[in-house]
Order: structure tokens, then sequence, then C-alpha cells
């Protein structure tokens, strides 16, 4: 075999799992198709280093979200990669929003969210005096990071450890071996190569579910949707009103969070994202101005000093999810696949949010799965 592991992805996650493979005992191929690293997923998203709040109890969301979250805090340390606990307010401006808050207090005990609570009104207003509020749920451990750093360090520690990094090169075929995998590629001047490797991690993000299906997978249960989320900066100087990352009370079966305040180490301020089906799975990355609206409207119940015309579009990103409209949320698939008769096949879908902060936890995860 040409590799003993490749990893197709170059993503937060994929340069995790190559992390975690630091110094394994044959060679590991890390396959992009883009120039570099995280030019997708990875890096258009809100950067919050999440507490594991919200997610169904058991789930690896939640399992790899409160993990994941000391490890990235740790290894941000150890290796001088900026982050700021800037906390985190779930906000109240209706009575018949109270309830909520302590049924999102319950499910983030079960998950072993030990740091948050209930503060009442004055209390939030000492935390972010321009924020409207009758009541808070506060985690004060929850975090923004820049993902360009981490993922640059995740790099250096990759190519130390042995792993080959294949920029520019898009994996177009893959079929089953005796002992392994025929991978084939074609790179950014259309050439075409082709190697063998033991086994795969597919970290492939927006792609996962092409690359399953080289090697037949069809399951419904692994069908991508993808759900575009706009931001839009807010301007005029006030970016420097709030220093929190502050989320108004999630919707039901919601396939986001609803429009919250992003933050940035630059003290940048950002509103965002939404979900906006995808239903033909392009890559629409155009924020549409006129959404400004939506997002005003939005947010003004919490954040009354925001204007319209304080706010300009910024970035959007997709999210790689397991459902449609309507469906019930999903957890991460993370799955080995030798019950398909595919041993050594590791499938990562539908890692969207909180997959940053997993990153490292869902890296140990995959390498478990591997016997490496």
């Amino acid at each position: 075999m040409d590799a003993e592991v490749t990893i197709i992805g170059a993503g937060v996650i994929g340069l995790a799992v190559s992390a975690a493979l630091y110094g394994c005992k044959g060679p590991v191929f890390v396959i992009e198709r883009n120039h570099t690293f995280g030019q997708e997923s990875s890096s258009r998203n809100s950067e919050v280093i999440h507490s594991g709040i919200y997610y169904p109890n058991g789930s690896l969301k939640g399992k790899l979200c409160l993990e994941g979250k000391e490890k990235i805090y740790a290894y941000c340390n150890k290796n001088d990669i900026p982050y700021r606990k800037c906390g985190k307010l779930i906000v109240t401006t209706k009575s018949g929003e109270q309830q909520q808050l302590f049924e999102i207090l319950k499910r983030s005990r079960s998950n072993g969210v030990t740091d948050g609570r209930i503060i009442e009104q004055d209390e939030v207003a000492g935390i972010e005096p321009y924020v409207k509020a009758t009541r808070a749920l506060y985690f004060p451990s929850s975090g923004i990071i820049n993902s360009f750093h981490l993922m640059k360090q995740l790099e250096a520690d990759s190519v130390i450890g042995g792993s080959q990094m294949v920029y520019g090169a898009e994996v177009v075929g893959i079929e089953k071996i005796k002992d392994g995998y025929h991978i084939d590629l074609i790179d950014a001047d259309k050439q075409k190569f082709d190697f063998s490797t033991k086994m795969i991690v597919n970290a492939a993000g927006l792609e996962a579910g092409k690359i399953a299906g080289f090697l037949g997978i069809n399951d419904p249960d692994y069908r991508l949707y993808f759900w575009k989320g706009e931001y839009f900066g807010v301007g005029n100087g006030k970016n420097k009103y709030v220093s929190s990352l502050v989320y108004p009370v999630p919707e039901l079966n919601t396939v986001g969070l609803g429009i919250h305040t992003t933050v940035d180490l630059g003290g940048g301020l950002k509103l965002g994202p939404n979900a906006i089906w995808l239903a033909d799975n392009n890559l629409d990355l155009k924020v549409d101005p006129a959404h400004s609206v939506h997002f005003y409207k939005s947010v003004r119940d919490f954040l009354p000093f925001i204007e319209l015309d304080d706010l300009t579009p910024d970035q959007a990103g997709i999210r790689p999810k397991l459902q449609k409209p309507g469906d019930p949320v999903r957890d991460f698939l993370i799955r080995e696949e030798s019950s398909r008769n595919l041993p050594g096949l590791v499938n990562l879908l539908g890692i969207e949010s909180p997959g940053l902060t997993a990153c490292l936890a869902i890296a140990d995860y995959v390498k478990g799965l591997l016997k490496l």
C-alpha cells in the first residue's frame, strides 16, 4: 500500500485527524481539492467555541463538544493560538420565553456543562449594558477563536508528525481492493494519478456524501442538505456596544440557533447566521443585501441600538446538514464501515456546528475507530 491512512478533506476536521495520527506507523496522505486548507465551511462560520448546551443527552454532538471545548482551550494555550473566553448569553425579551431558559439549563447540565446559570436583568446589564433582556442564561466558558491560526497549527503538527499534504487534488473515484482501497485523483492541471491506501477517513465536508457514494453507499441517512448562513457586519461604531456572544432563545427543531451576535478577536461585530435551504445543493455564497431587513427585525428586541443602516453584507457559509426543512435535528454521523464490508473506511457526515469546537475530540474518536 502507498499509504496507511488517507484523509479526504483538509478542513479543520481533516487536519485535526491528521494531527492526531502523529507518528503513524505508515504514510498518511491528506487530500484537498483546494489550493490550501480550510477554504470552505471551516473558514466561513462564527468561530465560536461552544459550551455544549443544546444537544440531546448522549448525542455525539453533546459528548464531543464538551470534550472538544476543554481540548481546544488546552491546545490554544500550548500553541499560543489566539482565543478569548467572551461568554455567551441566551436572552429573553418576552415572558413566554422564560421557561425555555430553564429547559436549556437542565439539558446543558445533563450534558455535563456545569458553568451555566440564570441571571436577572440587572446582571445582564452589568455584562452587556446595551443589550435589552428580562433574563438570560449565562455561560462564561463560551469563547471565540482564530480558526485560521488553529488550522495552521494543526497543519504544522500534521507535517511534523509525518503526514503529506496534497493540495489541489480532487478525488474522482475510489475502489475497494484487497486489504484496502484504490483512489483516483485529478490535479489542478487535469492530470490524473492514483494510489492505494489501507484506510480512508472521509472528512470531505460538503462533498462527504459524494465520496461515500464512490463506494456504493447511497443510504438515505447519509444524504446531505446544504444550508446557507449569511452574516451582516455591524458598523457606525456600534461594534463596540457588545463584547459577548448574545443569542435569542432558539426555536424548536430549528436548523440554526437564531440570528445572534458574533464578536471577533479584532473587535468586529457581526450578526448571523440565518438558515437558507439550498434545495439544489448549489454552492451559493452570495449575501443578499435585501436580507438586512430580516436581520434587523430579528435582533431589534434584544439589540435596540441596532439600526437598519448599521448593517452591511459580510460573508456566507454553507452547512452540510443531514436534515431538510421540517426534519428533526440530526446528530453527527461518524461511522466505521466494516458492517458494509468496507473495513478501515470512516465516514464523517453532517459535521456542522459544533464541529469546530469538537474537532480535536472528533479526531481522537476517529483514531479510536481506526484502532490506531
